[in-house]
């Protein structure tokens, strides 16, 4: 029986009979029983069929799962709102707690929050599922806030939240429109009178000119939208908050008078909750449970226990403890208690920081620089500064601060004694702590730093806003005056990430004290800690020689900030030179600005309209439902996988027997028990379903068991016992070629002109050879791969709902492994949280896993991934490897290329062979070769199988191209650019596949970029900067892009759709294709919608099903609005072309009226729609044919600013500008090239796949260590360029394709390469201070790593040379 005790027994142990233990959510009145301390809050909430409240990673890292608590301060007298991570909050530590879900603030029914509505009506909501969490955050800011919040306010509150389709932008302009700037939110005036057209401006309150103003052209209007103006988009009751004060859920006033209760209970295996209220109770428990694991936010063990599977059987919540709550500002130093939350730490060193004299206060500017940088803010809100001291992470934030900053740890035992460590004496090794088991740290004492006393943070991380540390470090320096110079009489040099515990440089703070503080000092300085901090070649986490370079460039920012604060003296008569305070003047981030240029064509009543989503109210109010949302019956079951843990081996045995022992167990299945078929595959069955005697990668299927619950399944899964026997692995494409492992049958060759002969007979000028290597990409859909299967009418069918770009594929699979016919087989889903290609074939894998024990129990399975298997298990975007030879004239002018290019296919075939060859067809991006010879090969390696991912292959031949454009204009000493132009490709131009350039825009496209970019002024000005800053420096870059529209194999060229009109006049479309937040559902609306010319709000699209329209090609190849809108249009002409007699007689009031004057003549009002794309067609036989329909041609501009020291960068501006012809909805277009930019930003530039390879032995072979948010960065917030400005070109009508528009998913992915050949002209300008000039390579992603080391200078010359190449697992 658990237990609750008041607070007058809180020091009493023995258990007692409990009251009860309750939680609010939503404003209704829950009470928890006993035996729940297992579960997360989002469990209970997801159990609780409040779904709004997504699982996206499990660890706090990606902020879909947000939610807000509310509770009240006893010691402030007022509730407190926070938002928290739902999947890392135990559910008993929000006990006496309101809850407020996304469905608790606003729904369709009652009406959206000002929240909602901003962001949905700002196109702020795509595939929708992360859309909750950025609801809730905004939200929890905006009750949390006693003022409008500003705008750094609100950047802040959302940088632990992550989205993978938008961009971020139009999430940015929906939520500014509640900051502070904004006074309309809360004087309650409306932006434009109601009595006419006056506009009242946002700036002074009165009326102007400044406003929107509409010419009247509905039919053909041209609009620049400029997010800076966001507040044209929102009419007053969209914005006004006041009208939604009487619906506002107020905290339960139960618990204003509910007095707190001490909790003793129960979670399943064992495990005990502990919440005391008192010290000496938390003492007591500790004595009776040395093993006993603290905690307050979870934010450690919660990740511990569920992804590292570590077993903690006691947990002691001591968030309500007074005593290690405290921080009382002293007259010598500043106290905190050890459960101080990091945003209450954070919220009084800022007040303390204005309120004490400056020179007391260095340490706590650190700390709140430190704390800025540390986590999201949910993480702040619940973790504690005891608890991020006592886990003792090698890579802790703020650890070396409080040993730089000379802070003192006190510490209790159980029988009340007391004693006091320093900080630099208490980390002892790997999270190891100078505590005993009877043992807890109480409180920090950060003593107030003196005059002339500076302390400084450091961080360097793959990503600024919510990302782990690679190294960080605290030094403080006390310097006395004496005579002309500076003396120092004491200083503390701290790292993190350079060790297996946070370390002093103790040789380097002994030679510094008693030292003038000069440039002499420096250069001695740097050597002993260059021998102070050891990092030896195969430390865990790689990136060695990064490290310690960024050890000594710590140091030389902290030496120059010192010196700033002292007079800018480096000596006693040498100031230090104005381009090198570069090094330490923080880069100025203004927020995102942007500006979307598009003209409206009309075609219709929808058409061409910039419509919202169609499902933009549901996602804003979670009511958008998705696979894993769909409720369980009482006898479903979940399901967890057996997975190899060797990259290539034998199985040799297989134990069950613990699996089969496992509480919940309901059954496991193998290779043996699949009635059908066990080998499967998209194109050639080269997979096994279940493995049967070999494995050939990590985490290759073996098996699947079935439980009561998810947990239950996968320890299941964990407790099953395989023996392996090991076979020598392929973990590389520089594997494969030595050992000529390729997939059979996987030789391509494209040919034009003859190669040899032009390299032989002295046309080219020059003629260069080089590598090219590209790394692939995590598809990071918000949604995990999820399955629900069931079967129906005693097993004789079998149905599912998936989350799946190809329906028709789940379809196959599964009637191929159960052997049954596809008649009997349905899949259904209604619109997945995200695909990018990631589930077109490897979800089907999954469903088709998932059927057999459906299908043999007839029960209800559902297999949901958790990410870190999703990541580990699903294949990634290929890495490929070009190896070029080019020949060209001395102005530039390419003549020949001949190309061998190599992608890694993992452990089957895929999709591998279709992505190769849509890399050799874009091969030549927009440029004219006379002379193009293209090999490729797909090798079989031991990972994972790779597959679909945005742009297909595209990208990858693309950059290849692009790295020898940029080597042919280093080679004759001219801009990229110009070299460029003066190889575009032209109208008629003849590609080396055959096909013929028609309708090409490209010139169009890039001198309108280089007017509206203005590049001459940009090159110059980027020239100046560089030449005044030694240690920041920017760089530009402009890139074309042409993309192919088609699926490249022709039978999936084709499309269905089913139309049904209604008597009510209703129109419901059902089609072929799938909606993951592209926006295709309300394009077919739209096309519908014209067709009848009926409004948008008539036409309805429900969901995708394999028994409504079959065999549908999966949504993917950016071709799906192109064939679904024609095949609906087709359909719709067939229902009015018969209705057309009735139509005829006379003039009918409505469309509702014609419908039921037709129905009553008995008219057929359904059809069925049917289109092939014409004219397409290759033959790789002859190497000819017309592969695609038409060119989607682009063109971006980039600036960035990278610090040289760190390799940190940001990306200043980004102007893109695409051909769309006449686009269906610029709108949701819009949305398609700012989300295709950021997530190809972060391909070129953040996001990094880290192998157990050659080049990464710390990792175990052929395991992936970066599968999850904490390791793998996707862009965030953070990351948006700073003036982020779209364009689509106007007047160029496409005749290819539906209303003359053209397809934009993948075409646009490619451009954000800008930013990476911007990172290289950076890097350029930096290696010309060392003398490096010439060419050198830069592969993708531009990691901060790759920045730093490629920009070489006396620090990085003391561990490699100017050609080092960090690694890359390809």
């Amino acid at each position: 029986m658990g237990s609750l005790k008041s607070d007058e027994e809180a020091g009493v142990v023995t258990e007692m009979e409990s009251n009860e233990a309750i939680l609010y959510v939503n404003g209704v009145r829950r009470v928890l029983p006993d035996g729940l301390a297992h579960l997360t809050l989002l469990e209970y909430l997801r159990d609780q069929g409040l779904t709004g409240t997504k699982l996206g990673c499990g660890e706090g890292g990606c902020g879909a799962c947000t939610v807000m608590i509310s509770s009240f301060d006893q010691r402030l007298k007022k509730c407190v709102h926070r938002a928290i991570n739902a999947c890392l909050a135990p559910l008993y530590s929000v006990e006496g707690m309101h809850v407020i879900t996304v469905e608790g603030i606003g729904n369709r029914k009652i009406g959206l929050h000002p929240v909602q509505e901003s962001l949905a009506t700002s196109h702020g909501s795509q595939c929708g599922f992360c859309t909750p969490g950025f609801v809730m955050s905004m939200y929890a800011l905006l009750r949390s806030s006693e003022t409008p919040p500003t705008e750094e306010q609100i950047e802040e509150s959302l940088a632990g939240n992550l989205c993978r389709c938008t961009g971020y932008r139009p999430i940015i302009d929906a939520f500014l429109v509640f900051a502070k700037t904004d006074d309309m939110l809360y004087t309650g005036r409306p932006l434009a009178s109601h009595q006419g057209s006056e506009f009242i401006c946002p700036s002074t309150g009165e009326p102007c000119s400044c406003g929107p103003k509409s010419t009247g052209n509905l039919e053909n209007e041209k609009h620049s939208w400029d997010s800076n103006d966001r507040y044209k988009q929102l009419s007053y009751s969209d914005i006004d908050g006041s009208k939604y004060y009487d619906k506002e859920l107020i905290f339960p006033p139960e618990l204003l008078r509910r007095k707190s209760s001490s909790l003793s209970l129960n979670g399943f295996g064992g495990l005990k909750w502990y919440r005391p209220l008192s010290l000496q109770h938390v003492l007591d428990l500790k004595t009776r449970h040395p093993e006993a694991k603290l905690v307050i936010g979870n934010t450690e063990v919660g990740i511990e226990m569920r992804l590292k599977k570590m077993q903690y059987k006691v947990l002691i919540s001591v968030a309500e403890v007074p005593e290690l709550n405290m921080i009382n500002v002293k007259e010598d130093r500043l106290e905190i208690g050890a459960a101080v939350k990091l945003s209450d730490l954070l919220s009084v060193l800022r007040r303390v920081s204005t309120d004490r004299a400056s020179h007391e206060v260095s340490a706590c500017e650190a700390l709140i620089e430190q704390i800025k940088w540390f986590a999201g803010t949910q993480i702040k809100n619940v973790a504690s500064v005891g608890g991020n001291i006592c886990t003792a992470s090698p890579i802790s934030d703020l650890n070396p601060l409080w040993m730089a900053a000379g802070a003192k740890f006190n510490i209790i035992d159980g029988k009340g004694n007391m004693r006091t460590t320093l900080a630099e004496n208490f980390f002892l090794g790997y999270r190891k702590v100078d505590l005993a088991s009877d043992e807890i740290l109480q409180s920090i004492h950060l003593p107030w730093t003196r005059p002339f006393e500076f302390v400084k943070e450091f961080k360097q991380a793959h990503r600024r806003d919510d990302d782990i540390a690679i190294v960080n470090a605290g030094m403080r320096v006390h310097l006395e005056r004496k005579d002309e110079e500076w003396t120092v009489l004491d200083a503390s040099i701290a790292y993190g990430g350079v060790g297996p515990r946070s370390i002093c440089a103790s040789k380097t703070k002994d030679f510094l004290t008693g030292k003038s503080w000069n440039k002499e000092l420096l250069g001695q300085a740097m050597k002993i800690l260059e021998e102070d901090i050891v990092l030896k070649e195969d430390a865990p986490g790689g990136m060695v020689e990064f490290r310690r370079s960024l050890t000594l460039s710590f140091f030389f920012k902290f030496f120059l900030w010192v010196c700033e604060k002292i007079g800018g003296k480096i000596s006693l008569t040498e100031t230090i030179p104005s381009s090198h305070l570069s090094a330490i003047k923080p880069s100025h981030k203004p927020f995102v600005m942007g500006c979307q240029d598009y003209e409206i064509v009309k075609h219709g009543t929808a058409v061409g309209s910039p419509e919202v989503h169609l499902s933009a109210a549901l996602q804003v109010t979670g009511e958008a439902e998705y696979a894993d949302d769909m409720p369980m019956p009482p006898n479903g079951l979940h399901a967890g996988l057996i997975l190899s843990r060797k990259p290539h081996a034998c199985i040799v045995s297989i134990d069950d027997s613990g699996a089969k022992s496992s509480p919940g167990f309901a059954g496991i299945f193998f290779a043996k028990d699949v009635p059908g078929d066990n080998h499967i595959g998209p194109v050639f069955a080269d997979e096994e379903l279940f493995a049967s005697k070999l494995v050939t990668c990590v985490g290759q299927v073996i098996g699947i068991v079935v439980a009561d619950t998810h947990e239950n399944a996968k320890l299941a899964a964990r407790r099953v016992h395989v023996e392996y026997e090991e076979l020598p692995p392929i973990l590389s494409i520089k594997d494969a070629l030595e050992a000529k492992s390729f997939h059979p049958s996987s030789d391509k060759q494209l040919r034009k002109g003859d190669v040899d002969f032009c390299f032989q007979s002295g046309q080219c000028d020059r003629i260069i050879e080089g590598e090219v290597q590209v790394g692939g990409q995590e598809h990071f859909y918000l949604e995990p791969q999820s399955s629900l299967v069931w079967t129906m009418d005693g097993g004789n069918e079998v149905h599912m709902i998936s989350s799946t770009q190809a329906p028709q594929k789940h379809q196959k699979y599964v009637s191929h492994v159960l052997g049954l016919p596809m008649s009997k087989v349905v899949c259904k889903i209604k619109r997945i949280g995200g695909g990018f290609g990631g589930k077109e074939t490897r979800s089907a894998f999954l469903a088709a896993a998932a059927s057999v024990p459906s299908y043999l129990l007839n029960r209800h399975i559902k297999l949901t991934l958790d990410r870190d298997v999703d990541m580990m298990i699903t294949g990634q975007r290929h890495s490929f490897l070009g190896k070029y030879k080019v020949g060209f004239t001395n102005e530039g002018k390419v003549l020949a290329l001949d190309l061998e290019i190599y992608n890694n296919a993992g452990n089957s075939y895929d999709l591998s062979l279709a992505v190769l060859e849509r890399a050799m067809f874009h091969s030549d991006n927009v440029y004219e070769i006379p002379n193009v010879r293209i090999n490729g090969k797909v090798c079989f390696t031991n990972f994972p199988s790779n597959t679909a991912f945005r742009g297909f292959g595209g990208p990858q031949g693309m950059l290849i191209a692009e790295n020898w454009i940029q080597r042919i204009a280093v080679e004759v000493n001219r801009s990229p650019e110009e070299i460029r132009e003066i190889n575009f490709q032209n109208e008629g131009s003849l590609l080396h596949y055959g096909q013929k350039l028609e309708h090409c825009t490209l010139r169009l496209l890039w001198s309108q970029l280089k007017l509206s970019c203005e590049f001459p002024r940009a090159r110059a000005e980027v020239d100046q900067f560089n030449a005044q800053n030694r240690w920041k420096k920017r760089g530009v870059a402009m890139v074309p892009t042409k993309f192919g529209i088609s699926f490249t194999t022709k039978f999936m060229n084709q499309a269905g759709a089913l139309v049904q009109v209604y008597t009510d006049g209703t129109v419901l479309v059902t089609h072929g294709g799938v909606e993951m937040g592209q926006g295709l559902h309300t394009k077919v609306a739209q096309i519908a919608a014209s067709a009848f010319n009926v409004p948008l709000s008539s036409v309805f699209i429900s969901e995708t099903s394999t028994d409504k329209v079959p065999n549908a090609s999966p949504t993917a190849a950016s071709a799906s609005s192109d064939m679904y809108g024609a095949a609906v249009l087709e359909a719709c002409e067939q229902i009015k072309a018969r209705m057309e007699p009735i139509a005829s007689k006379r003039n009918f009031s409505s469309f509702a009226e014609l419908v039921n004057v037709c129905y009553m003549e008995r008219i057929d009002l359904s059809a069925h729609g049917f289109y092939v794309t014409p004219d397409i067609g290759f033959d790789w036989k002859t190497g000819e044919g017309n592969p695609f329909r038409y060119f989607t041609y682009g063109a971006a501009f980039a600036e960035v600013e990278i610090d040289t020291l760190t390799g940190d960068f940001h990306t200043r501006s980004a102007n893109v500008i695409l051909d769309l012809g006449y686009s269906l909805n610029p709108a949701i277009d819009i949305g398609q090239i700012e989300g295709a930019f950021i997530q190809g930003l972060g391909w070129a530039a953040l996001e990094e796949l880290k192998w157990g390879d050659a080049g990464h032995k710390w990792i175990p072979p052929g395991c992936l260590y970066t599968c999850g948010p904490g390791s793998y960065k996707i862009p965030s917030l953070n990351d948006v360029p700073l003036k982020f400005n779209v364009s689509l070109l106007k007047g160029a009508p496409n005749v290819k394709a539906i209303h003359s528009s053209k397809a934009v998913g993948e075409p646009p992915f490619f451009l954000a390469s800008a930013v990476l050949f911007a990172i290289k002209d950076a890097i350029v300008a930096a290696r010309a201070e060392a003398g490096c000039t010439g060419w050198f390579p830069l592969d993708n992603p531009a990691t901060p790593e790759r920045i730093r080391m490629a920009c070489t200078d006396e620090f990085t010359s003391r561990f490699v040379d100017p050609n080092f190449h960090p690694k890359l697992s390809i």
